[in-house]
């Protein structure tokens, strides 16, 4: 399963509604992907939300180092087809970190993401955390 920017942050934040299901789902997961948008994104966020700086370094850290999270790096490529899948979504109000997702999970035949991200379903994929 893909692991979205909001699945990191319920998982990295105890006070978030879906904390419990985002652990319980991440841990019992065999294999994780991610890329580096969404781990920038991750650090914006959480910041943003008045998560201390050393809390979001070592969460950071911690998931570079977790040998079963599959971390694609965006190259110029996927930064490219992704633009390509905003321009034929224009309807849609998805960020360039969504589409590089979703580009990214069609490439590697991921259905699933750890995310609260409508645009995920939108997109056809299944959003794992739901209210």
């Amino acid at each position: 399963m893909l692991i979205d920017t909001s699945g990191f942050l319920c998982k990295f934040e105890k006070n978030e509604i879906h904390h419990e299901k985002a652990t319980e789902i991440y841990e019992s997961a065999t294999i994780l992907l991610t890329s580096s948008y969404i781990l920038a994104e991750f650090t914006a966020l959480a910041h943003v939300r008045g998560i201390p700086r050393k809390k979001i370094i070592q969460f950071s850290e911690d998931v570079l180092a977790d040998e079963k999270t599959d971390i694609v790096w965006v190259d110029a490529q996927l930064h490219r087809t992704a633009i390509e899948l905003l321009k034929r979504r224009l309807d849609k109000s998805y960020s360039l970190c969504d589409a590089v997702s979703f580009v990214l999970m069609r490439s590697r035949g991921v259905n699933a993401a750890l995310t609260t991200d409508k645009h995920f379903e939108q997109e056809g994929f299944v959003r794992l955390l739901k209210s």
